[in-house]
């Protein structure tokens, strides 16, 4: 049975992540999410009683097409807690510019990352 206890947000990071050749949406959301955790030091442990085990962390991703994200592998750059992702329409396409040298797979993906960081009450 899950967990129903209230939880109440401590930490919000956003992040930005792009695969410049390839259309590779997953690159661009594990980039996103890699970006916005390089942007956190956590040191309220103590003062808290809270261990990174205790954490429940949502990873919103926004991308032009969010059903081509692997959330288990975007889940992976996450190291600590209890990991959930979503997805959703956001983020930015920019295609290719076709050339003889340049495939049209070459486009370039830009991902959008919300980590938010919540701790049961």
């Amino acid at each position: 049975m899950a967990d129903e206890r209230e939880t109440t947000r401590w930490i919000t990071e956003m992040g930005m992540g792009v695969d410049v050749h390839g259309n590779d949406y997953t690159k661009a959301a594990r980039r996103a999410v890699s970006d916005a955790l390089r942007h956190s030091s956590l040191n309220f442990f103590r003062a808290t009683n809270k261990t990174v085990h205790d954490m429940h962390v949502e990873v919103r991703i926004g991308v032009q097409k969010p059903d081509e994200v692997d959330l288990d592998a975007v889940a992976e750059e996450v190291p600590y807690g209890t990991v959930t992702i979503n997805t959703q329409v956001g983020g930015l396409d920019v295609p290719a510019e076709p050339s003889d040298d340049r495939p049209a797979s070459d486009g370039i993906v830009i991902a959008n990352a919300a980590i938010l960081v919540s701790f049961t009450d």
